[in-house]
Order: C-alpha cells, then sequence, then structure tokens
C-alpha cells in the first residue's frame, strides 16, 4: 500500500523465454524452464516485501504474460487489475511512459522487454541502484520505484526514488 500523495512502480523484465523453436514467432516465444522457476521466485521476492500492484500493465507476448501468471501465484491479498497491451511489446521508453500516464493504480506494474525496460529503467531516478546488474537489466530483474506524485500523468523522468532491486538467484 502506498501513501496518499504517492505512486508505486514495479518494472518488471520478462524471465528467460526459450529459443528452441525457431518456427516460432518472436510474441509468441514462451519461458523456458529456468524462466518460470525465476518467475515464481520473483513472485516471492514481490510477496516478502509486501510490493503488491493493484494494476499490472504487462505486454501481449507469451513471455511476459507467463511471466506475469508465474508472478501471480504467489499469494496475493487483491488480484490486480491486468491490461495486456501490444504497445508494450518491444515498446521504447516514450511508449513505457505512456502507458504509465495512462495507468490509474497506486501501485503499478510493468512488464516488457529490453532493451526498452532497461532503458526506462535508468531514467526513472536521480539515483539508480548500487547493482552490477542495473545496466544491463537482465531477464526478470525488477526495480521498485516510489513518486511523490497524485496522478501517473504527473511522472517526470529522474523524480523516483529506487526502493529495491532484484534479480532472482537463477537469473531469469
Amino acid at each position: 500500500m502506498t501513501p496518499a500523495g504517492h505512486r508505486r512502480l514495479i518494472l518488471t523484465r520478462h524471465a528467460k523465454s526459450a529459443w528452441d523453436d525457431p518456427a516460432l514467432e518472436d510474441h509468441d516465444r514462451p519461458l523456458n524452464t529456468r524462466g518460470r522457476r525465476a518467475a515464481l521466485e520473483l513472485g516471492e521476492w514481490l510477496d516478502s516485501r509486501g510490493y503488491e500492484p493493484d494494476e499490472v500493465l504487462c505486454s501481449t507476448a507469451a513471455r511476459t504474460r507467463e511471466t506475469w501468471t508465474k508472478i501471480a501465484a504467489a499469494p496475493l491479498e487483491v488480484m490486480p487489475e491486468v491490461q495486456y497491451l501490444r504497445a508494450l511489446y518491444q515498446a521504447s521508453p516514450v511508449e513505457l511512459v505512456e502507458a504509465l500516464k495512462g495507468a490509474t493504480g497506486d501501485c503499478v506494474m510493468i512488464i516488457g522487454h529490453n532493451p526498452g525496460i532497461a532503458t526506462f529503467a535508468a531514467s526513472l531516478s536521480a539515483r539508480p541502484p548500487i547493482d552490477p546488474d542495473f545496466a544491463r537489466y537482465p531477464t526478470a530483474a525488477t526495480l521498485v520505484v516510489d513518486f511523490q506524485i497524485e496522478t501517473w500523468a504527473d511522472v517526470q523522468p529522474g523524480s523516483g526514488s529506487v526502493l529495491d532491486f532484484f534479480v532472482p538467484s537463477g537469473r531469469g
């Protein structure tokens, strides 16, 4: 739960996807075994910290949808509203911020793809996390950032305060 006048963003790159079927379009690639484990671990980590989104904006790609399904397997007090947005598939930082500005939840989770997610994450706070993995934003990496804003329409680059950064031990 976020205090009044605050908004929280949970920014997640999808977990590790499978490359074993060359006939599949990129959009349709599922998670591999390691990715499924990492997404479950991420869900448990979010739950252990009390980071529960009330709105999820998720790319329509199979690997992002499956990442959300595995994250949501952790016990949630309230199941959030989930929007699957084609615009988040391979989205640029500009497209990510536009999607975020349309959000209505107090705690919003975005599940997307690199390179857009990594670049967007780097722009959110004046002080990025001190973590060697942050710059490359590996699969299943997740940044939690708070903003002192009334609505997501007010979000500005560099205005967030980093609360946490996590990469599952299985490396997504």
